[in-house]
């Protein structure tokens, strides 16, 4: 009776300290999901980020071979075509206002890169978050683990405990039945024994009656018997 009772008082603790752990620990584990689905995010748009950085240089390498190519031509050609010095002009006004876009784009350029390295920093940091984070959970885990394993150890030694005292009862019992049962037949041993001797002074008597001359072997007779009783 004891025992159920032990275990109607642990079961609802049990229940809800498992409940607990299991949705704090679910909890733990979609943080963690959402953090590393966040940082795919991140990485693939670095990746894009990149890739339209080379496009861009690859366009200033070819704008910058192009206008190489140009300014050679321009001071191959001033000699013979003087006629277009007006043209010429105009042309290195535009090419001068391409030089202020491209350096214009170059900055832009080192101002993505910054922002590049400044995102990478920042994930390297939420990496090493994350590995703590998945650390304390590996942690938190083996102390549920030590704390589950503790509580069965309690609960077993409680069983254990409740046995010796039924068996340590069952023992009691058991000689306090011995004890009663010996007493039982001692007193019946009595009762008969009272029983025998009333029948044989009532036989004493009717031989006395019957045989007076008999009287002393009668009496010896019956001093062997009562000593025969009292040693049995």
């Amino acid at each position: 009776m004891t025992r159920k009772k032990i275990k109607k008082n642990l079961a609802p603790k049990s229940f809800l300290s498992k409940a607990f752990s299991t949705y704090r620990k679910n909890k733990e584990i979609n943080k963690i999901k959402a953090i590393k689905l966040e940082k795919l995010k991140e990485k693939n748009q670095i990746i894009k980020e990149r890739k339209e950085l080379k496009i861009w240089e690859e366009k200033l390498i070819k704008e910058n071979n192009k206008l190489k190519q140009n300014e050679d031509d321009i001071k191959f050609k001033e000699k013979e075509i003087k006629i277009r010095e007006d043209a010429q002009k105009l042309e290195s006004t535009r090419l001068v206002k391409k030089d202020e876009e491209l350096i214009l784009i170059s900055k832009e350029l080192r101002a993505k890169e910054k922002e590049l390295k400044l995102k990478e920093e920042s994930q390297n940091r939420k990496d090493i978050d994350l590995k703590v984070r998945e650390e304390e959970q590996k942690n938190l885990e083996m102390k549920e683990k030590r704390r589950k394993e503790r509580a069965l150890k309690m609960i077993k030694e409680a069983e254990e405990k409740q046995k010796e005292i039924e068996y340590i009862k069952i023992r009691e019992w058991e000689e306090k039945f011995d004890r009663e049962q010996k007493a039982r037949e001692h007193k019946e041993n009595l009762r008969e024994e009272r029983l025998r001797h009333k029948e044989l002074e009532k036989l004493k008597l009717i031989e006395k009656k019957d045989n007076p001359v008999d009287n002393n072997f009668s009496s010896g007779l019956d001093k062997f018997e009562v000593n025969e009783t009292k040693e049995n």
